[in-house]
């Protein structure tokens, strides 16, 4: 199959971009790698893609599990240690999801993402 396109980021809306930015970067390991007053990214390096946050001061946080303010996106984020990495994401700001879907969390800004085991097929994420 011939590809339209590539994807290249995925873009939050979010009152505080550099604030939304520098919680992703750190859960990820990865930097900033661009940033405007409206419009900051966080990607492996410069010449790559990865997750961009836009203002939008009228942001509606979602509500997990509430068809009428719906997640509109989330993240799996594989880790090798779910409690280290769970109080990690809070120590950073994020607030844990009342879910029995395992560990789900929101980031500073509201958006839902879960804190999964790294599957055995997956290298660890952290070398140490």
């Amino acid at each position: 199959m011939t590809a339209i396109g590539r994807l290249h980021h995925v873009i939050y809306d979010t009152p505080d971009p550099m604030g939304l930015a520098r919680f992703w970067s750190a859960v990820l390991g990865q930097p900033v790698t661009y940033a405007s007053e409206d419009f900051v990214v966080v990607a492996p390096r410069e010449d790559h893609s990865g997750m961009a946050f836009q203002l939008a001061p009228d942001h509606q946080v979602p509500v997990w599990g509430d068809p009428t303010r719906p997640q509109q996106i989330h993240h799996d984020v594989m880790v090798d240690n779910v409690p280290t990495a769970e109080s990690q994401v809070e120590a950073l700001g994020a607030r844990r999801l009342g879910s029995p879907d395992g560990s789900v969390w929101a980031d500073p800004s509201g958006h839902p993402f879960c804190l999964i085991p790294r599957p055995g097929w997956a290298p660890p994420v952290t070398e140490g």
